[in-house]
């Protein structure tokens, strides 16, 4: 199955915005929905919408059956060993501040190390600036390659027999980075430290084994692997899991209730209260089966061939700078001499073309690229490059409005 054939699978890309056909390069951001995850999702809310778990009808026994066989869905595309350690949120966001807030604060103190990087998106850097803060634990960063790689040399001299916590992004969201997690995740272990890992910008595009990265903690989004918006995961070791305090109260996730006490469910429902994210989930369930019907060694070899291309054509244009390591992601961040990337963003959108533009949620790797912001074109499966073709147009184009006619 080829990109045309795959991107027909996409309504929304079916357009023209400003009187061209649609070029979407901003799947970093979130990715659009193919036509059967957008039917599952509506089939929930046209055949079958209750609640699910708390009731013996017809219609919520369907829902809780596509709310939990999603979840082993989950369980079995990242390769977890129960269901009882894949905890549904929001999204990425919410499952790394459920680590900080449950996990980290009850586990560190003055005294401790916090270890992060500085390319991490702000979702897997504030809540630690937050814990360090509370706890009086010591936030430390592993600095950045010229390339804005990191070095194992690195990691383990900056993590030590005080560091409780290694935070890490998989893939970064700005560099494109794909970082060494399960060596890093060796070194934090070897020095008593747990491993959390940003996974948002790598779930989507690569296979993921949790068992075999042995991270402690995991957290990705649905809504950037063709997911409904809204929906996420965070896996944690069921060890770690059980001795952690919910950190929201309330219905779904009690066991029983007294007047001055109550008790919780067991996991995963525990870190699950209120009314769950049940269409959510069932797109997710969904999304997995769709991306496993592509195959990720598919997508991989898509997305590289994509970028490779792309830096190739991107290179010859006077002025582009790119940002990141040769070896990256499914992305690309760039300026280009003397066009403020927003002004660069307006002058695309006006050709159909759809990149982000700004700091990314990551305001202290733009400092240490010594920038203010960047543009960024990030590519998924339906992406093609004709794509590709139409972004080197468009910059071209907007090199000549800004006055610049020598390509």
């Amino acid at each position: 199955m080829d990109a045309n054939q795959i991107r027909d699978m996409f309504p929304i890309l079916d357009q023209e915005v400003n009187g061209h056909p649609l070029v979407y390069l901003d799947s970093a951001a979130t990715s659009h929905k193919p036509t059967e995850v957008i039917e599952k999702v509506s089939k929930y809310y046209q055949a079958y919408n209750s609640n699910v778990h708390r009731g013996v009808h017809t219609l919520g026994n369907y829902a809780t059956e596509g709310y939990e066989g999603a979840r082993e869905k989950v369980r079995k595309f990242i390769n977890a060993k129960s269901t009882k350690e894949i905890i549904y949120t929001r999204g990425t966001t919410t499952a790394l501040n459920i680590v900080a807030t449950s996990y980290a604060r009850e586990h560190c103190q003055e005294g401790d190390e916090i270890v992060i990087t500085p390319m991490e998106h702000h979702s897997n850097l504030i809540p630690w600036q937050q814990v360090a803060r509370i706890t009086g634990a010591t936030l430390k960063y592993i600095p950045l390659q010229e390339d804005g790689s990191i070095s194992l040399d690195d990691v383990r001299e900056t993590v030590t027999p005080q560091t409780k916590v290694v935070a890490m992004v998989h893939v970064s969201n700005v560099l494109g980075t794909i970082n060494p997690i399960k060596e890093v995740t060796q070194i934090a272990h070897e020095n008593g430290a747990v491993m959390v890992v940003d996974g948002a910008q790598s779930t989507p595009h690569m296979k993921v084994d949790v068992q075999d990265l042995n991270c402690d903690f995991f957290a990705f989004s649905g809504h950037k692997m063709c997911a409904p918006t809204g929906i996420g995961v965070l896996y944690g070791k069921k060890k770690l899991l059980e001795k952690m305090e919910p950190v929201e109260f309330g219905g779904e996730m009690i066991d029983f209730v007294e007047l001055h006490e109550s008790t919780w469910k067991e996991l995963p429902w525990k870190f699950e209260g209120g009314t769950p994210i049940i269409a959510g989930a069932i797109g997710l369930g969904a999304a997995i089966d769709f991306l496993e019907s592509i195959g990720f060694d598919h997508i991989q070899q898509h997305e590289h061939e994509l970028v490779q291309y792309a830096m190739e054509k991107l290179n010859d244009i006077n002025g582009f700078r790119l940002y990141g390591p040769k070896e990256r992601g499914g992305l690309i961040t760039f300026n280009l001499d003397d066009v403020h990337p927003h002004d660069l963003a307006t002058v695309l959108d006006a050709e159909g073309i759809a990149v982000r533009a700004g700091h990314h949620c990551a305001q202290p790797l733009m400092k240490w690229l010594d920038v203010s912001a960047t543009a960024r074109a990030s590519f998924y499966i339906y992406n093609t490059k004709a794509d590709v073709d139409r972004l080197v147009e468009g910059l071209i184009k907007t090199k000549e409005y800004f006055g610049d006619v020598d390509g």
